[in-house]
């Protein structure tokens, strides 16, 4: 059930100009700490790497929060910081969402290390969040300098797999999320403009696997079950359930079969994405992929996988909170925009079960999970001064 936008604080100009002068003065330093965020690479398939930058992350946070190390055996452990600035008892918690994780492999550096020229800063991971991280130290270094507390607790997670789909993280997620009035995320904005998300498509991922029958091209090939030519027809069909209008899209994204040239080949896979902007799609999709059959005879069909993040839908609720965002922005004279995207992200839970969640709250930049990744220095202060503001007022 959808939550209503519940404020704590009435709107003070006064404060959120006073909490942007203050940011104003910190951003020398916020890029200091970028490169050391951006330095510490984050592979989200490399354990080791992920720790390392929760220490880092951790660490920076122990001065203004309760840290917990939440152990994973596998993926990177993920780092809970729990903040509270006021005397009284909390009259509720907001959840703050961010994540460690890159999708650059170990070395990228090497080739794109972190620089900062024309007013921005470059390098993996900048954009896409390590900017976020540091936008949230930030936000509260400003609330404090300020002697501004808000009413309200305040629970920053930071997890180690979202660019992976969340797997051991999406239940620590949800449950922080339930316990919270409001979640919000610091994705990347989007454009130059920084414009804010309220709703993003659901995404999914299937495998898809053929099995045929190898034989020799040349002297037999009517004894084999060509699994490529299978998986072709297979192809086809997903391509037939895309549907702009409804925006459905489904892409047969990594292909691969066969051995060698003279072999019919006996095994082949796709992997398919799937984003969409309904919850009742994701069944109507869900259950055509589970349909598929083989079309030659002797060949089997296997389809693995689904949907893994439902849609972010912007309800009234997440209107409500934007609404709020763009009038704390305004009493800085500062125009923002929101918009809708066909990327996923860890709000895509929390906004499924009903609680209001604003996601591109992180930097504003371009060129993620490229080597042209970077963030736009200028709006450093802006963008932390929007977070400490929603973190004072809701």
């Amino acid at each position: 059930m959808e939550q209503p936008l519940r404020t704590s604080v009435t709107n003070d100009p006064a404060m959120i100009q006073r909490i942007l002068r203050e940011l104003k003065g910190r951003a020398d330093e916020m890029v200091r700490l970028l490169g050391r965020f951006v330095e510490c690479e984050s592979p989200s398939h490399d354990k080791a790497a992920v720790d390392a930058m929760g220490k880092v992350v951790a660490a920076e946070w122990r001065r203004d929060a309760a840290v917990r190390i939440l152990q994973q055996e596998k993926r990177g452990n993920h780092v809970r910081a729990e903040v509270w600035l006021d005397k009284g008892p909390p009259t509720g918690q907001i959840l703050v969402l961010g994540h460690l994780d890159t999708v650059y492999p170990l070395g990228t550096l090497e080739k794109t290390p972190f620089r900062v020229s024309r007013g921005r800063a470059w390098g993996p991971g900048t954009f896409d969040m390590k900017g976020g991280l540091v936008l949230a130290l930030a936000a509260i270094a400003a609330l404090k300098s300020a002697a501004v507390r808000p009413r309200k607790r305040i629970v920053f997670l930071w997890t180690s797999d979202e660019e992976i789909g969340s797997g051991t993280s999406r239940q620590t997620i949800e449950r922080e999320a339930r316990a919270s009035d409001a979640v919000l995320v610091l994705e990347p904005g989007f454009g130059n403009e920084g414009r804010l998300k309220t709703s993003r498509k659901g995404v999914g991922h299937v495998e898809v696997t053929v099995t045929g029958r190898a034989a020799h091209a040349g002297i037999d090939p009517e004894q084999g079950v060509n699994a490529v030519h299978e998986l072709a027809v297979q192809i086809a069909r997903l391509m037939k359930m895309n549907d702009p209008r409804r925006g459905i899209t489904v892409q047969a994204t990594v292909v691969a079969g066969g051995t060698v040239s003279n072999v019919v080949p006996d095994l082949a896979r796709a992997e398919v994405d799937i984003r969409l902007v309904r919850p009742s799609d994701a069944r109507t999709i869900e259950r055509k992929l589970r349909a598929l059959r083989p079309i030659l005879k002797g060949a089997r069909v296997e389809v693995r996988g689904g949907m893994n993040r439902p849609p972010l839908e912007r309800t009234a609720a997440v209107g409500a909170l934007f609404s709020h965002a763009q009038s704390l922005m305004g009493e800085l004279g500062i125009d923002l925009g929101e918009i809708s995207t066909g990327g996923g992200s860890d709000g895509n839970f929390t906004g499924a079960i009903g609680v209001p969640t604003l996601d591109g709250l992180g930097a504003v930049g371009a060129g993620a999970h490229t080597p042209q990744e970077h963030i736009l220095i200028r709006k450093l202060p802006e963008r932390a001064a929007l977070i400490a503001g929603l973190l004072a007022t809701l």
